[in-house]
């Protein structure tokens, strides 16, 4: 596929999460070693030697986890390279009228379909509040967008099914929605300041022609098409060294902890859902990383609460977005409601997730 559009901010999807040009990318390199040499050793398991029973654990995990996500890594490939075709204003300009109920959903949605990490959305986010969000649409943006792009979506389903990410998609955006309305609503009480820069007679950009001219000119040819595919695995650069960094870490956590010793402090309790939130404020683990983790704790603690409470309370909690937050909008109040009304509504949904989804 070849398609002539210019997309002005090459830089967004990887500045934020990525290594500098020139510079070996440490993390990618240690954990997808890491990945590949435990599946090795589990693969030809019969081959080797009695082995220590952490490594035999940890094999035998990122077996397991890898054999379940491979064709989601192969798909996010493609889906990534085919999104970075589609000019960025053609989705962040659809916003609508910032301080409407349908500005905060199409806000909501525009987070969800962007595929960028929990740190790489920041930087989609501030340039939309200096082009003029509203505080509103930048929150839901924000709190809807860090793990339901689309290879993650994928990858996902691959791990705890199609049913529970459906779920976890859907109070994603119900948190974003309702967050985003509140923050309207302290903004308009004149708790919280207003953006500067936004602006209320901007012309909607009409996206349906702009998605149909990209198609008409679109053009299948071998060469298009591996350039779709060389230009997704390079972007997928930060999605894949995350998520090795989140297998390795997943699988370490099975490893040297005990079945028993994990459920009993990450089960489907309110201590475990508080003990998830911990985690999840002290981890300082990119979206990608975030999501191997979370699906663990669905399958081995048996709790689906915990799981989105990892996921969501992750990014709710995060010192890099609250202080991004901060030199964005000079105010530290802004900052810290972040969290303050995040948090209780991604505990309430947790907690009713464990009663009545186990």
């Amino acid at each position: 596929m070849s398609v002539n559009c210019h997309d002005p901010e090459p830089a967004v999807t990887s500045a934020c999460c990525d290594t500098p040009k020139n510079k070996p990318d440490y993390l990618l390199i240690v954990s997808g070693s890491i990945v590949l040499l435990c599946y090795f050793i589990a693969a030809y398991a019969d081959y080797w030697p009695a082995m220590p029973q952490w490594l035999n654990v940890m094999s035998s995990g990122i077996y397991e986890l890898v054999n379940k996500m491979w064709w989601g890594l192969v798909a996010a490939v493609v889906f990534v390279g085919l999104l970075d075709r589609v000019p960025r204003e053609v989705v962040t300009s659809a916003l609508g009228e910032g301080q409407s109920f349908r500005g905060i959903v199409r806000a909501t949605m525009a987070g969800v379909l962007l595929d960028l990490c929990s740190h790489g959305i920041l930087m989609v986010g501030t340039k939309l509040y200096e082009r003029g969000a509203s505080l509103g649409q930048l929150i839901a943006f924000l709190v809807s967008s860090p793990w339901n792009s689309l290879s993650l979506t994928i990858i996902m389903v691959t791990l705890i099914g199609l049913q529970w990410t459906l779920v976890y998609i859907l109070l994603s955006m119900t948190i974003g929605v309702i967050s985003g309305l509140i923050f309207n609503r302290l903004v308009a009480r004149r708790t919280l300041p207003d953006n500067p820069t936004r602006t209320t007679n901007q012309q909607p950009m009409r996206v349906i022609p702009e998605l149909k001219k990209l198609l008409a000119s679109a053009t299948f040819t071998p060469a298009s098409i591996g350039s779709v595919l060389l230009n997704g695995l390079r972007d997928s650069r930060m999605v894949f060294r995350w998520v090795f960094f989140g297998l390795v870490l997943a699988t370490a956590i099975r490893a040297f902890v005990p079945l028993e010793t994990y459920a009993a402090l990450f089960g489907p309790t309110m201590a475990g859902l508080l003990m998830t939130l911990v985690a999840a404020t002290i981890i300082e683990v990119c979206s990608e990383g975030s999501t191997p983790i979370a699906a663990d704790l669905v399958a081995r603690a048996g709790a689906p609460g915990n799981g989105f409470t990892f996921l969501m309370a992750g990014i709710a909690t995060d010192y890099t977005e609250i202080v991004v937050l901060r030199d964005l909008t000079r105010s530290w109040k802004i900052a810290l409601f972040l969290p303050l009304v995040c948090v209780p509504q991604v505990l309430v949904l947790g907690w009713l997730l464990n009663q009545f989804g186990g």
